[in-house]
């Protein structure tokens, strides 16, 4: 009898529990999207192993594969990932409204390069052993959260009503920082992280890689 060819998923993502695979998966989550998960070993170096070089050849994660089209897309750099997840989605990831989805977009931004950018720089001189340049870099980060406090409006999110790349952006990253920003000063940015850490979405997001 002739058998079944199992077809692949349609929506791949390849990776580890960090934080920039984290995020890809609670977007995906978000935005309802059905995908399978193909987990790396970092510590045994499998990001480095020929097969996944011919995907990424910088030998990092995540990586999605993208099979909807009429070609297989393969997309490395988390952003990039998630910015062609939300053009693909229409709406459920940035607003339509062009005001909002530059403000989406904008504080998007925001966080990747005010935000994440510090904090890995600092766990990178962590590792080199300039504990001074980790604290200062850590402190700027912190500084940064700290601003976006004025960001949600009461019983909504970064930009707006509804979930968008900013808050995914913004929740892995700020789960590192959030037992020193002091909640009776920033009050308005605890709420967001706790609104964010009970929606169903972002909890599976979170078990991904578990």
């Amino acid at each position: 009898m002739p058998q079944t060819v199992p077809q692949p998923p349609a929506l791949e993502l390849i990776g580890a529990r960090t934080g920039n695979c984290l995020r890809v998966a609670i977007a995906m989550e978000e935005a309802g999207l059905a995908y399978a998960v193909r987990r790396l070993n970092l510590r045994d170096g499998e990001q480095r192993s020929p097969s996944h070089l011919r995907l990424n050849p910088a030998g990092k994660v995540p990586t999605l594969i993208d099979r909807r089209g009429p070609e297989m897309l393969t997309i490395s750099q988390s952003n990039a990932i998630l910015l062609h997840l939300a053009r693909t989605t229409y709406g459920l990831l940035l607003p339509e409204d062009p005001a909002r989805h530059a403000l989406a977009l904008e504080r998007f931004f925001y966080f990747v390069t005010d935000v994440i950018g510090p904090s890995h720089a600092a766990f990178r001189a962590r590792q080199l052993g300039d504990d001074d340049a980790a604290d200062h870099l850590d402190g700027v980060a912190v500084m940064a959260l700290a601003a976006a406090n004025a960001f949600p409006a009461p019983g909504g999110y970064m930009a707006g009503d509804n979930v968008t790349l900013a808050d995914i952006a913004a929740f892995t990253i700020a789960g590192s920082y959030r037992t020193v920003l002091d909640p009776g000063k920033f009050a308005n940015f605890v709420a967001w992280y706790q609104r964010m850490d009970t929606r169903t979405a972002v909890q599976r997001g979170m078990r991904a890689w578990a």
